[in-house]
């Protein structure tokens, strides 16, 4: 029977239908996405040593460079789709990447909320960042442990479902967390706009154009990781080579562009740039 373990090459025993995804990653759009990611994890580099941001920078740098690892594997199954190597390397950082950017919208949450006053949040703000990262950090515990389980499965039908499983609980996990984040945050900004909106915020090196443009950021990033988490769900609960699995336009376009356009708008609107609790370089006054 064709597997990672007895196949190392395409061949008439070992038919490229026959691996997990049943195709030759595209070339283009898998190298699209590489230097996209590439490109976005040095900004996000640079404007975090710039600033001094070291918190956020951890969050959001290691997550576009993970994605940019995760293409890289792609690419190397365009020539080979039974490189067991490339496969392990893209199923692992493809689906830990995101967590990284969810830390990271966590993070910034927190110090809108500072900026906006505290006093309308039903959690403090420290609470936003010790208890969702922490649960971001179950999340990804969950979800390196199935890709640990799943990568190590060899030809094992029985192991690689249990990896799978694990894979799913820690991305259900992730969505049941966005989505309580989510809640309380709509309440947080229901109760700013209620008693006076944007313009009644504490922190006055905030100005209200400035605040506008971190909140449609930071929203815009939530929805497009969300989207990403709840599209991962029913695609791995198929079970590995499922039909849904094998779709690779639904793959890039609910998947790699999703994040793509998470990451861009964390870079356009970086926190950084709008929040000076953030700060703590040179460029720590605006």
């Amino acid at each position: 029977m064709a597997s990672y373990d007895t196949c190392d090459q395409v061949s008439t025993q070992c038919p490229v239908k026959a691996t997990t995804y049943g195709y030759y990653p595209n070339f283009g759009g898998n190298v699209f996405f590489a230097v996209w990611f590439g490109l976005l994890g040095v900004l996000q580099l640079g404007i975090g040593i710039y600033y001094r941001a070291w918190t956020i920078t951890l969050a959001l740098a290691i997550g576009p460079l993970m994605e940019l690892a995760g293409y890289i594997g792609r690419i190397l199954m365009n020539d080979n789709p039974w490189n067991g190597d490339a496969f392990k390397l893209q199923i692992v950082c493809l689906v830990l990447a995101p967590t990284f950017i969810a830390a990271g919208i966590y993070l910034t949450l927190k110090h809108i909320i500072i900026a906006l006053g505290p006093e309308h949040s039903r959690l403090k703000p420290k609470l936003f960042t010790w208890i969702f990262i922490c649960c971001d950090i179950g999340s990804l515990l969950l979800q390196a442990a199935g890709g640990g389980v799943a990568a190590g499965a060899g030809n094992d039908m029985e192991v690689l479902k249990i990896g799978d499983d694990i894979i799913i609980a820690g991305i259900a996990f992730q969505v049941a967390t966005m989505s309580v984040c989510g809640v309380l945050a709509a309440e947080f900004f229901w109760r700013v706009r209620k008693n006076g909106g944007p313009g009644s915020f504490s922190e006055k090196s905030v100005g209200r154009r400035s605040i506008h443009l971190i909140l449609f950021g930071e929203i815009f990033a939530y929805f497009t990781v969300l989207i990403r988490c709840i599209y991962r769900i029913p695609e791995m609960a198929g079970g590995w080579g499922n039909p849904l699995m094998q779709k690779e336009n639904e793959f890039l376009v609910l998947d790699g562009m999703m994040i793509g356009l998470a990451v861009l708008s964390l870079t356009v609107f970086h926190p950084s740039f709008f929040l000076p609790s953030l700060r703590k370089g040179v460029k720590a006054q605006p």
